[in-house]
């Protein structure tokens, strides 16, 4: 085993500060050198006699697809070494706290606002072609903004690129632990992977313990096929039913009976009030003897399917804003927005649809009376988007009601969508002769310019749906 690098060495332009960290399969360095604005970290393979072989191999598999990826959610390539000389990659050094440093039971509140800010990080990556197929706590970095940061990519897949690991290796490749069952089977390429990695995530934090164990042989890891963990709120009483709802949804064995994106998880872990809990959130113990049996014989003959790109799972499930005025009262707006809502959810089976209603902001204090009541005139408008959809006759778990309080209509919707990952909005352009007509077309306007997304603008009176943008 190769000795770390002493202080003030230099590799390649760069100066070894400090070891931050020695692990099985590569030293990391805090090093000083060219400037590009933030902090510097480099990560050095271990080489030599004694060594594991799939070192090398991941460490070109982070190199090649920590250079194709962006964003907030990973860390910042700067440089990397010749593979023949001196291997080396220099990233940005990650400001804030480790995952790993919050110790289960964390509180509910804090568990979802973590585990939406990790979804949220998985998302980002799979809308570039990549799965992480690593997340556990250690490979996780928590911003001091609350934003958080994927490392550790050498253990990856991308779909631009060969997949070095799963032709060299010819055994389940992570950690234990976190690995989901479709890996244990030698399957690296669906996106899904990383929300049962999320699930074992949260569980952990959420009670102190792992849902499957620390396995080490393959037949150890191969029971999650068909067990199925002791319910968190087992372990946890105090655990809202919700958080078990959603916790135990990210670790079905079948990825189709699992969160459809990270996007739709992360929307249930930051709307808890709309997750509709089912007999998973209420369950208190295992699967029966018959039931595990049945799931027993369903893995013995189980066959993986073939993965298309990332982004291809992550277009069967978009999510939908449609915008309602519930203010106002115009029946043949309502039925056109409902038809263009119709056709959306009827593309793709995995659509999510959110309701969203936007107020003017709400005295804390309410009116005089109790229908006046900030919370009085909330339910209202909450009661309002529900009649609205009832026509649509959705399944619970596919459709959320949401009332926003701005004086910035536009604002309000497109600041929604950014933060939920929306894929399309549905919003009113009504009549002229509609009160108020002038300032909802500008709100329509408006979303049509600034908003991340597509965004479909509906006319009434015959005059159909138009795609906006």
């Amino acid at each position: 085993m190769a000795r770390p690098l002493e202080p003030g060495a230099w590799v390649g332009n760069y100066r070894i500060e400090s070891c931050a960290h020695a692990g099985s399969m590569a030293v990391l360095y805090r090093v000083s050198g060219p400037d590009p604005g933030f902090p510097l970290l480099m990560k050095i393979p271990r080489f030599g006699h004694g060594e594991a072989t799939e070192s090398i191999v991941s460490f070109e598999v982070e190199q090649m697809i920590l250079a194709a990826l962006h964003g907030p959610h990973v860390p910042r390539f700067v440089a990397a070494g010749d593979l023949t000389q001196q291997p080396y990659i220099v990233m940005e050094w990650i400001e804030g706290r480790n995952l790993s440093d919050w110790r289960g039971p964390v509180p509910a509140d804090e568990l979802a606002r973590l585990g939406a800010a990790l979804a949220t990080a998985a998302h980002s990556l799979h809308l570039q072609e990549a799965i992480h197929l690593d997340i556990k706590p250690l490979n996780v970095m928590i911003r001091p903004n609350g934003e958080a940061v994927l490392v550790d990519f050498g253990l990856s897949h991308h779909a631009h690129f060969p997949d070095l690991l799963a032709e060299e290796m010819r055994r389940p490749i992570g950690s234990p632990p976190y690995l989901a069952p479709e890996q244990v089977v030698g399957v690296r390429c669906d996106p899904r992977s990383d929300i049962f990695s999320i699930g074992v995530t949260l569980y952990e934090l959420a009670t102190g313990k792992l849902p499957f164990g620390a396995p080490e042989s393959l037949a150890g890891m191969r029971r999650r096929l068909w067990a199925d963990p002791v319910p968190p709120r087992a372990w946890a009483p105090e655990l809202p039913a919700w958080l078990q709802e959603i916790i135990l949804r990210c670790l079905e064995v079948d990825p189709v009976r699992r969160y459809p994106s990270a996007a739709h998880l992360a929307f249930d872990l930051t709307h808890s009030e709309q997750v509709t809990v089912g007999e998973r959130g209420h369950r208190l113990r295992t699967l029966g003897f018959r039931q595990r049996i049945k799931r027993w014989l369903r893995a013995t003959g189980w066959e993986p399917g073939p993965c298309p790109p990332p982004t291809t799972q992550l277009a069967l499930a978009p999510i939908v804003l449609v915008a309602v005025a519930t203010q106002h009262s115009n029946e043949a707006q309502f039925s056109a927005l409902r038809a263009a809502v119709r056709q959306a959810m009827a593309m793709e089976e995995g659509t999510r649809l959110a309701c969203v209603t936007v107020i003017r902001p709400l005295s804390v204090m309410g009116g005089a009376t109790e229908e006046e009541s900030a919370s009085a005139i909330h339910l209202r408008h909450q009661v309002h988007l529900r009649h609205w959809a009832e026509p649509l006759r959705l399944a619970q778990e596919r459709v959320s009601f949401h009332v926003l309080e701005s004086a910035d209509t536009a604002e309000a919707l497109v600041d929604y969508a950014i933060a939920n990952h929306v894929n399309n909005i549905v919003i009113g352009a009504p009549p002229p002769n509609m009160p108020g007509s002038r300032m909802i077309s500008t709100v329509a306007t408006r979303v049509v310019s600034e908003a991340p997304c597509t965004v479909t603008v509906v006319r009434a009176m015959g005059q159909g749906a138009v795609a906006s943008r």
